[in-house]
């Protein structure tokens, strides 16, 4: 995997449009000027956690003693079920009930931005090409900051897309992940069958 393809991989998988409705109804009743405050503070941390799997994920993977094919599959299977939840929506969004108040941590750093399979992708590929840590550190700041920078303007883009546009760029999205997801079981199959 080169660069690019790792940063429309995490960029893919971190979903910025596909999460405008879920950062505004959680941010609903935060106060406007503060939402951008608690926007760009749920971006650092899901950058932090993000890193520490970049830069940790193989450790983990040792110490659990978690082959690659495992994560592979287990992170295939995770973004396969956000990705139907994502083109068959449920009642109360992707990520369930809502919580009241500002949201802290959860659900907007983790695991919106700082999903499960963004952290199994993360693991993988410093486990499967580690000398590559550099890349994909650029490629993990790149998407982080593209995914900010359309999160930070989730408001004006709401309303520029409109609901039904929202719907169709979620679904869209939540079908390219669907392939993502496929695929990722389909290479940890071949390589533990193989």
């Amino acid at each position: 995997m080169d660069t690019l393809t790792a940063f429309l991989t995490l960029l893919f998988v971190m979903d910025p449009l596909g999460n405008i409705p879920v950062f505004l109804s959680a941010l609903k009743n935060v106060p406007p000027k503060r939402q951008l405050y608690v926007i760009m503070r749920e971006l650092i941390f899901a950058l932090i956690v993000l890193l520490v799997f970049l830069y940790g994920g193989r450790f983990v993977l040792a110490w659990l003693g978690l082959s690659q094919e495992a994560i592979r599959i287990a992170g295939a299977i995770i973004l396969f079920l956000i990705a139907i939840r994502m083109v068959f929506p449920i009642e109360g969004g992707i990520m369930g009930e809502r919580l009241e108040g500002e949201p802290f941590f959860v659900p907007l750093a983790v695991p919106l931005v700082a999903g499960p399979s963004t952290m199994a992708i993360l693991m993988l590929m410093t486990n499967s090409e580690g000398e590559q840590l550099w890349n994909w550190t650029l490629a993990l700041l790149g998407a982080w900051g593209v995914s900010a920078v359309i999160l930070l303007a989730s408001s004006p883009l709401a309303k520029l897309l409109g609901n039904r546009g929202l719907i169709a760029v979620e679904r869209l999205m939540g079908m390219v992940l669907v392939m993502l997801a496929v695929q990722l079981f389909l290479d940890g199959m071949k390589q533990s069958l193989g």
